[in-house]
């Protein structure tokens, strides 16, 4: 599942540059551009770097912020969808694939919190 995460975020990560690179030259498209080139990379770049964490804890913060920069994303596609700066259907895909890696993300914390806990009362016992 790791290297699959790998491989599907930096997927995802060279889908937002071609998006990107196909959004109008206006001021508002290059400030959006701008931003969820950051987010839309960096999903992968933090998930890599989580991957490598040096304790259960580091990981979880690390996904933390993995979740976050892929909302992020979200949010800057709804942005691009709703200004009118692509046509919906070349952007949508883009969307479902960040709601589907924000989804996973956030799951995965939950899944590391519980069995943090669950870990730190058998330790207790």
């Amino acid at each position: 599942m790791e290297q699959e995460l790998k491989d599907r975020t930096k997927q995802f990560a060279l889908r937002i540059m071609n998006l990107v690179d196909a959004l109008p030259k206006t001021t508002s498209a290059i400030a959006i551009g701008r931003q969820i080139i950051r987010s839309g990379t960096s999903v992968g770049a933090n998930y890599r770097a989580a991957c490598r964490g040096r304790s259960k804890a580091e990981f979880i913060s690390k996904l933390g912020i993995v979740a976050e920069e892929a909302d992020e994303t979200c949010f800057r596609l709804e942005l691009i969808i709703e200004g009118n700066l692509l046509p919906e259907s070349k952007v949508q895909p883009l969307l479902k694939e960040a709601d589907e890696l924000t989804a996973i993300f956030v799951s995965s914390i939950k899944t590391s919190q519980q069995n943090q806990k669950s870990k730190i009362r058998v330790q207790k016992s």
